[in-house]
């Protein structure tokens, strides 16, 4: 059998009956924080310009393709989503709204639909482990958008209750409509995100076609076709190895605040130092080291927007140490003040040899905060939600209630509902659409 037959054959049968009672605990986990990110974005110009298309395509049709793709675009762009670090790969973000967008059109049982979210994890990671996602990545292929086709086609292929045959051919139908990027344009109304939701819909139509008899090439992986198309030689036992044995989705780290996940392992060792008794109003100079695969995305400023300050290290440092609150805002949209541009200038950022060790699996960084008397150094390996320091309950609903406020206690609520089956997949939805509309009007 070829990876994607067996693949197929675990989306199909093996994932079945396989949700544990603590795999499920992590699912609902997984579904508060997505959600969460869902909302938290509302506030955005992105999110309006997603939405503004999202009205006018209703105009014209009645396809709920659109709502998926709008759903997970404006998931992924919270950049407060979680992340599978060796994979290089956002999973939730995709794999969680499709779901219900998808399920709601279905009205599955609920445990069909955590089985469908476990699937969709394991596909996109695995598919990102087998590309080697860090790696690419840096040659300018976003792993999660070239896996999220198949992580929706796998999560669709559960709640089709396809085949094992099916589901195969809808996992290398999904493969043949992946992209590999979408370019560097970090303007609020880029393609960023329309892209990845588009890629979201993708899967879904490939599962679809798989499932009125389309076939396709099960062999994609173990042929040439990603070394001809894309100069990539899968690891293919990556996608297989151990399938069904651990979830992917326990391997994903949970984001501690609103930040690419590159920059927190440093903001979070300046964190430390602060809390261990380094004043921020004495620093004089802060040294950052980060692996070298990091520095070019985040040595940099804040000229660009939103994504801009999210991916730039001096600016992640300055928040932590004057106004660590502001990293729990989404929309990124207050003036900077002058306090934090200059606070910034005394930030280095520089590639360290010795920081990749074990990376991807673990992302290092390195500070040392210069005061007068003295230099402080911290090295942070895990950073808060990452396996190693994992979060409960209790930190996921605090950190909801820091990003969308007292609509928590309502998230935490009806996602534990919806993978109990006392709330449908659409009553979700509507309240999510009902949240977000509190968020844009707050």
């Amino acid at each position: 059998m070829t990876s994607l037959e067996q693949l197929g054959e675990y989306v199909s049968e093996g994932v079945r009956g396989s949700v544990s009672e603590p795999l499920r605990d992590a699912v609902k986990l997984h579904v508060i924080d997505t959600i969460t990110a869902w909302v938290a974005t509302a506030a955005t110009q992105e999110a309006e310009a997603l939405r503004n298309f999202q009205s006018a395509a209703r105009q014209y049709s009645a396809d709920p393709t659109i709502d998926l793709i709008i759903n997970c675009a404006l998931t992924r762009l919270s950049e407060v989503d979680d992340i599978h670090l060796a994979a290089m790969i956002t999973p939730g973000a995709v794999v969680i709204p499709a779901a219900l967008t998808i399920a709601a059109t279905l009205l599955p049982n609920p445990t069909a639909l955590s089985e469908a979210i476990v699937a969709g994890y394991d596909a996109m990671v695995r598919l990102g482990l087998a590309l080697d996602g860090p790696t690419i990545l840096y040659r300018g292929i976003w792993p999660s958008l070239i896996a999220a086709p198949l992580g929706v086609a796998a999560a669709a292929a559960r709640l089709f209750d396809l085949s094992a045959e099916q589901a195969a051919n809808a996992l290398a139908l999904a493969l043949t409509l992946a992209a590999p990027g979408v370019g560097h344009h970090n303007a609020s109304t880029g393609s960023r995100w329309f892209a990845i939701g588009s890629a979201a819909r993708n899967g879904l139509l490939a599962t679809q076609a798989a499932r009125a008899g389309f076939t396709s090439d099960l062999n994609l992986l173990e042929g040439s076709f990603f070394h001809a198309v894309f100069g990539i030689i899968p690891r293919v036992g990556a996608l297989t190895d151990d399938l069904g044995a651990v979830a992917k989705l326990t391997e994903a780290s949970f984001k501690p605040w609103c930040a690419a996940r590159q920059t927190m392992a440093a903001a979070q060792a300046l964190r430390e130092l602060l809390d261990g008794g380094v004043a921020a109003a004495d620093i004089t100079a802060i040294d950052v080291c980060v692996p070298p695969p990091f520095l070019k995305m985040v040595d940099h400023g804040i000229v660009g927007g939103r994504v801009a300050r999210l991916t730039s290290q001096p600016y992640q440092i300055a928040l932590a140490a004057l106004v660590p609150e502001l990293a729990f805002d989404v929309a990124q949209a207050r003036e900077v003040s002058t306090d934090i541009l200059r606070f910034m200038n005394k930030v280095t950022v520089r590639a360290d040899e010795t920081l990749i060790e074990n990376f991807p699996r673990e992302w290092h960084a390195r500070v040392r905060a210069h005061t007068q008397q003295a230099a402080h150094e911290r090295t942070v390996t895990h950073v808060p939600g990452d396996p190693a320091r994992p979060f409960d309950a209790r930190a996921v609903s605090a950190k909801s209630r820091r990003l969308v406020g007292s609509i928590a206690e309502q998230i935490v609520e009806h996602g534990e509902a919806v993978l109990d089956g006392t709330t449908t997949p659409g009553q979700l939805l509507d309240q999510i659409d009902q949240w977000c509309a509190r968020t844009r009007n707050s």
